[in-house]
């Protein structure tokens, strides 16, 4: 066997699909998964469609002990046609690669991989879900594998695809949520790794959103790590203002996560001749514009949720209302095209969906 040629075992106990209306997010899993692995001098090699099952890796493996992985979160949606799509998925195996880069991992071959996938997606279209709202979560991650305690990258690899029918984000409606300005905790640093989709940047959030929940707050508004002053993420979604007609967002800095969505919503608004002004964005300068009553929207964006509109920011004691907690019709707009790209309601004019045969 070449080291790109595909080998698919297929499995002979098929799972029972979940109820259309009662698919849980993430812990159901489909029949087959994909793996292949790496070694240093070999390069990546045994690429394998097979029956989803537990993998056994050495006590030792360094995927433990020094946290060396990536992963990415995408969708497949079914159209009303019966038509499966994928989202720019040349994207996501894009920052794949710009998250191994940083985390010192060999890259994939994009192209190859995404052939991969789409193999792996044609052998699980029944898995797809129809009902409004649903999809097919995809999971690609890159593990260590090599049995050593030294602190140095690992020199050997496997990287997977599984995926999940996943229900909708919002199952009461796209309603609006109440924000946690976080002040104390830090998601990431300039220089860091909040730039790659790794997993220490997520389980060390998980303390700042506890604690907001308990203040009655659905997540937090993450500030840069220095000052305590300068916007970032909101939970784990990139964040968009609609200042007094202007929209603006966070300028990636090396500590903001490249999302696909904020992507494609600046690329978006584009076409509909709004410009997007990505800057660095003051706290201050948010709530003296609230005070100012020129705050018109505010919304997150990422794979999960799509647009996730804010209604209320808490920040020092002080109570920020957006919009009256009402969802702006840009966010719906914005949420309503793209979702309606994705799942072939809204022609796809700027070549963002690929059809899965």
């Amino acid at each position: 066997m070449t080291t790109n040629e595909l080998e698919i075992v297929q499995s002979t106990s098929k799972k029972e699909k979940p109820s259309q209306d009662q698919v849980p997010f993430g812990t159901l899993f489909t029949d087959h998964m994909f793996t292949m692995e790496y070694e240093a001098g070999k390069g990546w090699f045994e690429p394998k469609i097979v029956p989803y099952a537990p993998i056994t890796l050495d006590p030792a493996a360094m995927i433990f002990h020094y946290g060396q992985t990536v992963f990415e979160g995408m969708k497949a949606y079914r159209t009303e046609e019966g038509r499966v799509l994928l989202f720019r998925p040349e994207k996501n195996f894009e920052r794949l690669n710009l998250s191994s880069e940083r985390l010192s991992i060999p890259p994939i071959d994009e192209n190859v991989v995404l052939e991969y996938l789409t193999k792996l997606i044609e052998l699980e279209k029944d898995w797809v879900p129809s009902t409004a709202g649903t999809s097919l979560y995809i999971r690609p991650f890159i593990i260590s594998t090599e049995a050593n305690l030294a602190v140095a990258p690992s020199k050997t690899y496997k990287f997977m695809i599984i995926m999940s029918p996943v229900g909708s984000y919002f199952t009461g409606g796209l309603k609006p949520v109440t924000i946690h300005v976080e002040d104390q905790f830090t998601r990431a640093v300039k220089g860091g790794t909040g730039m790659a989709k790794t997993a220490g940047n997520y389980s060390s959030g998980y303390q700042a959103q506890a604690n907001a929940k308990k203040l009655g707050n659905a997540d937090v508004l993450w500030l840069d790590g220095v000052e305590k002053k300068y916007i970032e993420e909101v939970g784990s979604m990139n964040i968009f203002f609609k200042i007094n007609g202007e929209v603006v967002t966070p300028a990636l800095n090396g500590s903001i996560l490249k999302g696909i969505t904020r992507m494609s919503i600046i690329e978006l608004l584009g076409s509909w001749g709004i410009e997007v002004n990505e800057k660095k964005i003051s706290i201050d300068e948010i709530y003296q514009a609230f005070q100012d009553g020129l705050i018109e929207e505010v919304f997150g964006t990422g794979t999960a949720a799509v647009i996730s509109p804010v209604g209320e920011l808490n920040w020092q004691g002080k109570k920020m209302i957006i919009n009256n907690h009402e969802i702006g019709d840009l966010s719906q707009k914005l949420y309503d095209t793209i979702t309606g790209i994705q799942t072939g309601k809204v022609e796809d004019t700027l070549g963002w969906t690929v059809e899965v045969k």
